[in-house]
This record gives C-alpha cells, sequence and structure tokens, in this order.
C-alpha cells in the first residue's frame, strides 16, 4: 500500500503542469473569405465546374437524342438493329456515368482540382494559427466555423483577428479596435 501510495506521489510528480490550459477559437471560414487567394482558388474551381457540368450536359443530351431517334424508328427495325441500338444507348449511357464518376466521384477531377488549389491556402491558415497559438500559450484553437458546436464563446478568446494579422491581411490598429 506504502509502495503504490509513493508510486503514484512521483508519478503525479512527473507529469507536466496541471493547471488550467489556454484555449482559443478561430472562424475559419471568415478568415478564408478574406484570402484574396482563396477567393482565386474557388472561382477557378467554379469555372471549372461549370465548364464540365457543361460536357455531361452535351453528352446527356446526346444520350436522350439517340433514346429518341431509337423510339420514333422503332417501328422499322429488325430484331438485330434494336439490339445494336438499345447496345449503342447502353454503351454511351455507361460513358456518361463513368465521365461523371471520373469527374464529381469522389476521388474525382473537381475534388483533386480543390484539394491542389485550397489546401496551400488552408496550409497557410494552419501555420498562422499555430503561431498565434504558440505566441498567445493556447493549448488548443477551435474553429466555430466547423462542425463543433459553441453554444457561448467568449470574445475574449477569439484568435481569428490574430490569424489575419499573421497572415498579412488585417494591419494592427484593427485588432486594437
Amino acid at each position: 500500500m506504502f509502495r503504490s501510495l509513493i508510486f503514484t506521489l512521483l508519478s503525479l510528480s512527473c507529469l507536466p503542469n496541471l493547471n488550467a490550459q489556454k484555449f482559443g477559437y478561430i472562424d475559419l471560414s471568415y478568415i478564408l473569405g478574406e484570402m484574396p487567394a482563396y477567393a482565386e482558388a474557388q472561382n477557378e474551381i467554379n469555372t471549372l465546374a461549370k465548364a464540365w457540368e457543361q460536357e455531361i450536359r452535351e453528352m446527356y443530351e446526346e444520350v436522350q437524342n439517340l433514346e429518341t431517334k431509337y423510339k420514333a424508328e422503332e417501328v422499322l427495325l429488325t430484331v438485330g438493329m434494336k439490339e445494336d441500338r438499345t447496345y449503342e444507348i447502353d454503351v454511351e449511357k455507361q460513358k456518361l456515368k463513368e465521365y461523371q464518376k471520373k469527374i464529381f466521384g469522389s476521388e474525382g477531377l473537381y475534388f483533386l482540382k480543390k484539394k491542389e488549389l485550397i489546401k496551400p491556402v488552408q496550409d497557410l491558415v494552419f501555420e498562422a494559427s499555430e503561431r498565434v497559438a504558440k505566441s498567445n500559450r493556447l493549448a488548443i484553437v477551435f474553429d466555430k466555423s466547423g462542425e463543433m458546436v459553441m453554444i457561448y464563446t467568449d470574445p475574449i478568446h477569439d484568435y481569428t483577428d490574430f490569424v489575419l494579422e499573421e497572415l498579412g491581411l488585417l494591419s494592427n490598429e484593427a485588432t486594437s479596435n
């Protein structure tokens, strides 16, 4: 018993200071909205997405035209010709599905391009957040714009402006106001 008490006391003495840890939060959505590089990346992604959507729309219309043409000529076609046409339509539908998946699937070009363009901007914010956290001795920094629900937040713990300042997007005078 005495040994376990001594072991517990020694273990506790080896632990780091157990004082309350300081925390803060930022509004990542607001910060990203203030960054011109993020807006440029979003615009480029949106432009690409619209172009890809147009291509998919054209492919879909092509399939629709094939189906319409088939239905109009169906009574005149032999069984073999019908099979050929339905096969052709099925092949075009499959190409459309594969192209949609290639572009907008979970690992499609849209998400890869988004990751390529947005990740460097997010990395800048995360690095600036880390510097702000270290300079203000914060143990934890939350993102109030994310999934985490914050019922109440005291503005004194809001470090959004500090991160904006660290990124060079906010002057020192604006943080003092």
